[in-house]
């Protein structure tokens, strides 16, 4: 009886070996996350960027995207602005990494040269909208350290509530809060704070439809700039997956012949 008493004593008092800490729950979270969406291959999409000013005034750019999955590494991927005539043919190149900063160009069809983006400046605007260079990037598990914050529900969906910190002494933000999804593990709101550790943005992705009967992209993309009140809607349509692409089509030559 004693014995039994004593089991049940340690049973309510001694923290479990497989507990987790916040900051590795947030990493087995993210690394959920990646797996589920490891395996598609390659992507192209065509997108609509939407740049709202303070005023509430429209631009708007039609754009080409497509990405290839790197086992190993981070994603390579290109965006092909086709319109207004003032940036058609105007091409970004980007080759995430996991432990190292990415790599990133720019072909300036104007000047009919390819204009390397330099660590330090990638936290500056892509084309003039709300969107960084760095946000540009594939989010790679190895970029962030994480945090779980809490459960909770938004927009009557559960989520947990991750923070993760860039490890890139170069990035715009200090951390970033992540909404992430249970059901679809896709980020439903992500809050990033500046170098002073104020609120500089959010994005909100949504209308997430699922593809090859796995992976979940979203509709729309919309970042708000709490800072100079600015916005920038991206529109997503024509997913497509399988479509062969190779590293050819990601190398800084791929660049001057986008079309």
């Amino acid at each position: 009886m004693k014995r039994i008493l004593l089991l049940l004593l340690l049973s309510v008092s001694v923290t479990p070996a497989w507990a987790l800490t916040p900051e590795e729950k947030g990493l087995e979270i993210a690394k959920n996350a990646d797996l589920r969406d490891s395996g598609w291959g390659d992507q192209k999409q065509t997108l609509e960027m939407v740049l709202r000013n303070k005023q509430g005034q429209e631009s708007r750019r039609q754009i080409r995207g497509r990405s290839l999955e790197v086992t190993g590494d981070g994603d390579k991927s290109m965006s092909i602005f086709d319109s207004p005539a003032d940036v058609k043919g105007t091409a970004f190149l980007s080759f995430t990494h996991v432990n190292k900063p990415d790599d990133q160009w720019l072909y300036l069809p104007a000047l009919k040269r390819v204009k390397r983006i330099a660590s330090k400046n990638k936290s500056g605007p892509f084309m003039g909208s709300e969107f960084a260079f760095e946000d540009m990037s594939s989010q790679e598990v190895d970029k962030y350290t994480y945090k779980w914050l809490r459960d909770e529900t938004l927009d009557g969906k559960e989520v947990y509530v991750i923070e993760r910190i860039p490890v890139d002494k170069n990035s715009g933000y200090t951390r970033q809060i992540v909404w992430l999804d249970k059901e679809i593990d896709q980020p439903l709101k992500v809050e990033f704070y500046d170098r002073k550790d104020s609120l500089l943005k959010t994005l909100v992705p949504s209308d997430y439809k699922e593809y090859l009967g796995k992976y979940w992209r979203p509709g729309q993309m919309m970042m708000n700039n709490h800072q100079n009140g600015k916005s920038t809607l991206l529109i997503f349509s024509e997913y497509s997956f399988n479509n062969g692409f190779t590293d050819r089509d990601f190398d800084q030559n791929s660049l001057k012949r986008a079309r």
